[in-house]
Order: C-alpha cells, then sequence, then structure tokens
C-alpha cells in the first residue's frame, strides 16, 4: 500500500445511505405524479359520463402530460428564480445575504477577548494580508 494511497480498510457507505436523499426525492416525486395520474384519471371519466362521451385514453394522456408539463414549468421556473435570485442577490450584498462589517468585528472581537487577546492591539487586515 503507497503512501498516498485511500484507506482501503474504509468502505463506502451503503446504496440507501448514500444516496438517501435522491431515493426520498424520488418516491416523492414518483408518489405525487401518480397522485396526479390518479386524480386526474376520475376528473377526465366523470367528465366523460356528464356529457354522455365513453372514456378515449387518447383523450386523456394528451391532456395529463399537458397538465403535467405545465406543473413541472411553474416548479422549474419558480426553483431557477429562487435559486439564481438567491445568487444574484448574495453577489450584489444585500443586507439579508451578509452580516455587516461592525457586526463580524464585533464577533471577532469577542472571540479575541475570551482568548485574552486584546483587540485593539490586533490588525485583522494586516493578519489576512499574510495569510
Amino acid at each position: 500500500m503507497s503512501v498516498n494511497a485511500p484507506d482501503e480498510t474504509k468502505s463506502k457507505p451503503p446504496f440507501h445511505k448514500a444516496y438517501s436523499f435522491g431515493i426520498v426525492t424520488g418516491a416523492l416525486f414518483l408518489f405525487s405524479w401518480v397522485g396526479q395520474f390518479v386524480f386526474q384519471l376520475i376528473s377526465v371519466r366523470n367528465d366523460a359520463t356528464e356529457h354522455g362521451s365513453p372514456f378515449a385514453w387518447s383523450d386523456f394522456f394528451p391532456q395529463f402530460f399537458s397538465s403535467t408539463f405545465e406543473n413541472w414549468q411553474s416548479e422549474f421556473l419558480q426553483l431557477v428564480w429562487q435559486a439564481a435570485g438567491l445568487a444574484l442577490f448574495y453577489w450584489w450584498g444585500s443586507s439579508q445575504s451578509r452580516e455587516g462589517e461592525e457586526r463580524t468585528e464585533a464577533k471577532l472581537d469577542a472571540l479575541l477577548r475570551e482568548r485574552g487577546i486584546d483587540p485593539t492591539t490586533f490588525d485583522y487586515r494586516e493578519r489576512q494580508e499574510t495569510s
């Protein structure tokens, strides 16, 4: 075994633990999609019965996929806006995305005092530039 080789005694986590978030998300997605399918099927069958026409799968599937894609479009647009909007606001430096410098410096001063260091004798910028 070489010095840089990973520890061979350490095994990978089981599949269900390594991908638990993806499994749960996939299960919730399938559950909601099947639910949409069932309830929309009931609705379309009831509409067909009310109008005295027979139920036809050829009429149901275009309507089902149309409502599915409409729903996904709405959700993806919302998700993209949240992700892109938050990234943009963080980049702009909005007050919600980061703390002010005064508050950060006050926290650093408190941490230095806890360690017995006088904050007035410590230059933060000089320390950052040298490291």
